[in-house]
């Protein structure tokens, strides 16, 4: 949908959004020495020549989804044969031959990527407080973060401080040093003195077991202010002060432990984001280039005064042999673009139509990402001189080595190196998943990420199947033997090609971002697994999730990984998570469909009318959970499964649809912009919901975006 109202502004063949083109030409262009006549035709030339090849990658999809579908109606009714259907996905080019083993060959990688495990957060771009939060997450206070959440068993207490958790917190700090920086004969919780003695550190007068986890210092070494130490890559500061309120109270004034936290993050230009026009893109582009150019800044209201958040500095320290120890201070940025699929109004191409966001979105995130690669000093993201982008939703490898010569093409307009940009692969469609290692092949010079997601990987699971039958519900899909052989297989073949040590292999997203406790349960499993990295909702679970990465020697698990082989082979990935007994109740089945429809209407009533591309909708036990356009993609296709299989009837789908509508406006009653959907259910949100649903199962690959998009631009034309 074009808005014939904009103004826009001829660039070589392209008809772009005046908006744009003035951000592009007054801003991201100034100061990187590329022309601005290069940088439109460059940016023609990629949309006239790639536009094509993208439109037939499309079609490709369209063509093999077809074909799936007509061979599971053929057999409808039939047990499933999975030596046939592997064969006949094998026939018609969807599963390739693997290949010969080969080892990646990604050079000038940051230390965050290649050699230091740890969290990962993912956050909307289009914010910049949230943007400016994540970026300065790299250090976190292990003590707000068991104080103010229920890491410790029970929730944070409401009021004013409460003595007896502030002293549990304590302890269990204490307890955390004991595990990751063990003393020769004493304990933490026993320390009166930290200091240092011929660059040893010395606590009391014992030195930690292993002396060189200590790795600086800040002030006099007899007192110093803070110090600093290493456990498997991360670092740790103590901080000291005994005129602190904590401090002042602890026998060895230490006031608090400050962890190394979130490594890196990826600001999103996509799922987490309400981007469908010009005005959309700049907004996210102006806070990328803020970051970029290390000056983005945001007046926050707390307490009833006005702070201004901005990008934190390095962390300067004494290193044992008394030389100068610069720490980063913020996490390594990576930058998510769309996918493939989607165009934008933004740009038009010379017939009219509108161009491909992704090739839109390469030429400007990279061309603003030359802000920071020219840096010689001051706040720098990457220090290796790269760019790492981040590419979602990519079916297969010729996708993934499309999306390398798009890249190859931007460094060419733009004067920049090849390979400069840095790739990573998100493995959450199943022929990507089917087809990994020739995924990684295809941009082996330069992937630096690849990771599993098991949300957007089932939603595209129940689509590719649509027609075999009706899938499981949600939480028993998770127990199927394919979620656990695609979670093995990806890092069994990242591994056999080479990242440890190059690249990171990441897991998921904790969707519960108040659920700190069951977090620290369960996520455990992420670096047990072999993943130097995983995704968390927040600054704080970063914090708490870093602990995890102490515990465990994420490198030495690759090790014993690659030394036992694969444990989980493509037939158990093929392995259909269909619902293997028709013996629900009825009240079972519309609790399931209740839960989708709630999850569903919850994430898109915000995103229509506010443009809010990520929200904590509580779930149907008041649970809040992370909802973007993955959540909204696996719920929507379950409804249309079941509608399609005549689990479910459309008349009941309809009533869940609107009982939860009402749910929705309750829970939302306080928010002053929130426009309620019932009792008339006649909105372009509830609209929206009902079209993810009912035409669900016609939506590209079982996509959000397309419904959202259009609504999303008509509720902007009525406002």
């Amino acid at each position: 949908m074009t808005n014939s109202s904009v103004t826009r502004v001829e660039k070589h063949g392209l008809q772009v959004d005046s908006r744009l083109a003035d951000f592009v030409e007054t801003q991201a262009l100034q100061g990187t020495g590329v022309p601005a006549d290069d940088f439109w035709k460059g940016f023609s030339d990629v949309v006239h020549e790639l536009g094509p090849k993208n439109r037939a990658l499309l079609e490709t999809r369209e063509t093999l989804q077809g074909q799936i579908d007509a061979w599971h109606l053929d057999r409808r009714g039939q047990p499933h044969d999975h030596a046939a259907y592997k064969a006949f996905l094998t026939k018609i080019g969807y599963l390739l031959p693997e290949g010969e083993d080969f080892q990646i060959e990604t050079a000038n990688v940051d230390p965050e990527i290649a050699s230091v495990p740890g969290p990962q957060l993912v956050v909307p771009i289009t914010n910049a407080r949230y943007a400016l939060n994540a970026a300065n997450a790299r250090w976190g206070s292990l003590y707000d973060g068991f104080y103010g959440t229920d890491a410790m068993g029970t929730p944070a207490p409401r009021g004013g401080y409460d003595k007896g958790r502030g002293a549990r917190v304590v302890a269990k700090a204490r307890v955390f040093l004991d595990e990751a920086f063990p003393l020769q004969g004493a304990s933490h919780a026993d320390a009166r003195r930290y200091h240092i003695n011929g660059g040893a550190l010395l606590v009391d007068d014992l030195p930690l077991a292993d002396p060189s986890k200590f790795v600086g210092y800040k002030g006099p070494s007899k007192a110093p202010h803070a110090v600093l130490l290493r456990n498997n890559g991360l670092h740790v500061e103590l901080v000291f002060d005994r005129t602190h309120p904590i401090g002042s109270h602890d026998q060895a004034g230490l006031a608090d432990v400050r962890l190394e936290s979130a490594v890196s993050a990826i600001m999103d230009c996509e799922d987490s984001v309400a981007c469908v026009d010009a005005e959309d893109k700049v907004q996210a582009y102006s806070n990328w280039l803020g970051l970029m150019r290390g000056n983005l800044e945001e007046a926050v209201e707390k307490g009833g005064k006005t702070i201004t958040r901005r990008l934190s500095d390095d962390l300067t320290f004494t290193a044992p042999d008394g030389k100068e120890l610069v720490v980063k201070g913020r996490a390594l940025m990576l930058v998510r673009n769309v996918g493939h699929l989607m165009t934008n109004p933004a740009v038009l191409d010379r017939d009219g139509r509108e161009a491909f966001e992704g090739l839109m979105d390469a030429m400007v995130t990279t061309l603003i990402a030359m802000h920071d690669l020219q840096k010689t000093e001051g706040l720098r993201n990457s220090h290796k001189g790269s760019v790492y982008v981040v590419k979602p939703k990519m079916h297969g490898p010729q996708e993934v080595a499309f999306a390398d010569e798009i890249f190859t093409r931007v460094e060419a307009i733009l004067g920049l190196p090849e390979n400069t940009v840095k790739l990573g692969i998100m493995d959450e469609e199943r022929r990507t998943s089917v087809n990994l290692k020739q995924c990684i092949y295809a941009a082996k010079s330069r992937v630096a990420f690849i990771n599993t997601g098991f949300l957007d990987r089932t939603g595209d699971e129940i689509h590719t199947s649509m027609e075999a039958g009706p899938f499981s519900r949600k939480d028993f899909i998770k127990r199927k033997a394919w979620i656990g052989g695609y979670e093995n297989r990806n890092v069994d073949i990242g591994l056999e090609c080479g990242l440890s040590g190059r690249a990171q292999i990441g897991k998921g997203m904790w969707a519960m971002p108040d659920l700190m406790g069951a977090m620290l349960e369960q996520k455990g499993e992420h670096p047990k697994s072999g993943a130097n990295c995983a995704w968390v909702p927040s600054p704080t679970a970063a914090t708490l999730h870093a602990l995890h990465y102490h515990k465990v020697d994420v490198f030495s698990v690759q090790d014993k990984l690659k030394a036992g082989g694969r444990r989980a082979h493509v037939e158990t990935i093929l392995d259909i998570p269909l619902a293997t007994y028709r013996m629900w109740s009825e009240e079972e089945i519309m609790r399931e469909v209740e839960n989708n429809a709630q999850g569903i209407l919850g994430y898109v009533v915000r995103w229509i009318d506010q443009g809010v591309g990520c929200s904590k909708v509580p779930d149907m036990n008041d649970v809040g959970l992370m909802e973007d356009r993955a959540t909204c993609r696996i719920s929507s296709q379950a409804l249309a499964n079941w509608l399609h299989h005549e689990v479910v009837s459309r008349e009941a789908v309809m009533g869940a649809m609107r009982k939860m509508a009402a749910v929705v406006d309750a829970q939302n009653a306080d928010d002053a912009h929130y426009v309620p959907m019932a009792p008339n259910f006649d909105g372009i949100a509830f609209q929206a919901c009902c079209d993810l649903v009912f035409k669900g199962r016609l939506q590209p690959s079982g996509y959000t975006e397309p419904v959202l998009h259009a609504r999303r631009l008509e509720r902007k034309a009525s406002q």
